[in-house]
């Protein structure tokens, strides 16, 4: 038998209410689940720039992060940030970086992340900081550990969301990553010199000093970025790793 399209347009809505309803809840349900999942791969890529994590999983980075990690907000001009405008307190891990990188860099919260020997905060190893760029085809970001020099590169992961499979995607690798350990972010002077990744690939070992790395062959827009993004967000650390150098810098006159 016909129905009428009352009947239809009736059931249609009740139907539609009733799935919203159960995805909903499902949505609920899942959340816990879903917002782990993602503190999970957050702290993991942190650790994973200082340190080995095979053969560890959830919990056991969860605890390890708990153990070798303080965390605190900083401005441009490197002053510790505790709340935002509207008087909320901020929580560096909760920063979402791609959402503060399209505020102008004035603007912008720079989570710092210091990686310290377990249960010792003041026995600090190595300073962890977020960086986020743009790639060939799509956002680009990772994280860059320092020595407690504030200079040598201890350290770095990147990440991507469109580059090119074996070719800009290759800046995921340890291979290209590693490339990066000990090479120098300030010249001799103290002057911002980051670290560049040359155009193409297998340069000899004379063009890699300790503000260069090889390059990524068929990749130089990637390469182009990621210098680019080093670069910017060295610039945006500065003025909280020249204050962080003073610290030190007096703190061991104190000892002294």
């Amino acid at each position: 038998m016909q129905q009428s399209n009352t009947y239809i347009i009736v059931f249609s809505a009740v139907l539609t209410i009733i799935l919203g309803g159960l995805l909903s809840l499902a949505n609920q349900g899942l959340k816990p689940m879903q917002d782990k999942s993602v503190e999970l791969d957050t702290k993991k890529k942190i650790l994973s720039a200082v340190t080995d994590l095979k053969g560890k999983k959830g919990n056991e980075i969860l605890d390890l992060y708990g153990e070798t990690i303080e965390s605190i907000v900083v401005d441009i001009h490197g002053d510790v940030v505790t709340s935002d405008k509207k008087g909320i307190a901020v929580v560096a891990e909760n920063i979402d970086i791609a959402k503060n990188y399209k505020s102008a860099p004035e603007e912008r919260m720079y989570p710092v992340f210091k990686y310290h020997k377990a249960g010792d905060k003041d026995a600090i190893e190595a300073y962890i900081f977020p960086i986020y760029g743009k790639g060939l085809w799509g956002p680009i970001w990772g994280f860059i550990a320092l020595e407690t020099d504030l200079n040598t590169i201890k350290g770095a992961s990147f990440d991507h969301k469109t580059e090119t499979p074996g070719l800009g995607a290759r800046i995921t690798t340890n291979e290209i990553s590693n490339r990066y350990v000990g090479k120098k972010v300030f010249d001799s002077n103290g002057s911002l010199a980051s670290i560049k990744m040359l155009k193409g690939e297998n340069h000899p070992e004379s063009a890699l000093d300790e503000h260069h790395i090889d390059g990524l062959s068929g990749a130089t827009l990637t390469g182009k970025g990621v210098n680019e993004m080093l670069e910017s967000y060295f610039q945006h650390y500065q003025e909280y790793i020249n204050k962080a150098k003073n610290n030190a810098t007096q703190k061991v006159a104190l000892l002294n």
